[in-house]
């Protein structure tokens, strides 16, 4: 089975900076992507930044020149780099994976979640 586990949440200063962790576990044949999306109180949950295998990073606008994503494949390991925090980035971040859990070429990529791991930016 496979899991997400996020870690790195928690509650800092506008301004302040924290460091998103997932780690990915379990039957994993081949990941094609790794990103966190968010979902702050009465929104819907929205892309952050995705990191396709050999493919250039993606960021949602809001978070341009602010964050960072990055990831260890050899670890199946996610990382967010987020600095200069706001309040509105208030928010439950998820990680997210897309990935094949068998050698088939024909077989289905699915999609992963993880828990969610708060983070809260007080002004």
């Amino acid at each position: 089975q496979v899991q997400l586990v996020e870690s790195g949440g928690g509650l800092v200063q506008a301004g302040g900076s924290l460091r998103l962790s997932c780690v990915a576990s379990g039957r994993i044949f081949s990941i094609k992507t790794m990103g966190w999306y968010r979902q702050a109180p009465g929104k819907q949950r929205e892309l952050v930044a995705e990191v396709p295998s050999g493919g250039m990073s993606n960021y949602a606008d809001s978070v341009k020149g602010r964050f960072t994503i990055s990831r260890d494949n050899a670890k199946n390991t996610v990382y967010l780099q987020m600095n200069s925090l706001k309040p509105e980035d208030t928010a439950v971040f998820y990680c997210h994976m897309i990935a094949s859990i068998e050698s088939n070429p024909s077989a289905p990529t699915l999609q992963y979640w993880g828990q969610g791991t708060p983070v809260t930016v007080s002004s």
